[in-house]
């Protein structure tokens, strides 16, 4: 059989799901990421080489996405990909009250925890990167009985199924990657949430005339504020907003952005280089 090829990705600062979403678009056959790195695998026989992905990382500093980057590579042997990446999957908790597990993995849940399965696939998500924990800590905090809710950039759908499985009414999930838009199908339907949970195939200024009490969005800070007028807009008067994929370093310039748009910050949250924001609309 034949081997794979597999290059090591770093980059600072580390936004796997920004970086995954470039590297699917080079025909690759995996990711896998770990603590401060990805993982990415071609076949031996691929046209995807170093300076490929090199490229692509080149395109992402001189938008000043990221600042460095380092990709090195090794041959592996041909084995179970599917069985190995079971084996490293793990039931994540976040406290107080959810839990995410892989389908193949057993859980007896506790008195009053929220059980969410994700299958991440080629999307990410899983609650084991600190934005999407800090997204779910904050989401927990400052969801009400029957909110709208709108995920932007929703990937596995973690955040929308979260929502619906607390206290939301009808949440909307946008995400303008096909494999996101699949995954997050799949995901809902596994949580049974299909009646609460809309998965589209889209980008956020195709939502017109309609305004929700809860807006999510993790992702990149460049993409945050490109979106910066259709987050204010599609949230309500009084309603909250909250983001993350924002480094610690970039807190001061997104507070500064949205009470331009009459936010209120009301909340920060931070677990290592990462920080979350909660914002609340004012009248």
């Amino acid at each position: 059989m034949e081997n794979f090829i597999k290059f090591l990705v770093k980059t600072e600062p580390f936004n796997p799901e920004l970086l995954s979403g470039i590297l699917w678009d080079l025909e690759i056959l995996g990711i896998e990421e770990n603590d401060n790195f990805l993982s990415v695998y071609v076949k031996k026989s691929s046209h995807i080489k170093k300076e490929t992905i090199e490229k692509s990382l080149e395109k992402l500093k001189s938008e000043n996405v990221i600042e460095n980057f380092l990709v090195s590579e090794e041959e592996v042997e041909n084995k179970n990909w599917n069985e190995e990446w079971e084996k490293k999957q793990e039931i994540i908790k976040v406290p107080p009250r959810i839990i995410i597990r892989p389908s193949f993995k057993k859980y007896e849940p506790e008195k009053n925890e929220i059980v969410i399965i994700i299958n991440p696939k080629m999307s990410f998500g899983t609650g084991k990167h600190e934005t999407t924990r800090l997204m779910l800590e904050m989401l927990q905090k400052y969801i009400r009985p029957n909110d709208k809710v709108l995920d932007v950039g929703s990937g596995t759908g973690v955040l929308a199924i979260a929502a619906a499985k607390m206290s939301a009414g009808r949440v909307i999930a946008i995400d303008n990657d096909e494999w996101c838009y699949i995954n997050g199908i799949e995901n809902v339907q596994i949580n049974n949430v299909s009646g609460k949970v809309e998965i589209q195939h889209t980008e956020i200024d195709s939502i017109t005339n309609l305004k929700f009490d809860l807006v999510l969005a993790n992702i990149n800070k460049n993409i945050l504020l490109s979106i910066q007028k259709e987050l204010a807009r599609t949230t309500n008067k009084s309603g909250r907003l909250i983001l993350s994929g924002i480094l610690n370093s970039d807190e001061s310039e997104l507070i500064r952005t949205f009470e331009n748009y009459s936010f209120n910050l009301l909340d920060v949250k931070r677990l290592n280089e990462w920080s979350a924001l909660t914002f609340e609309k004012l009248n």
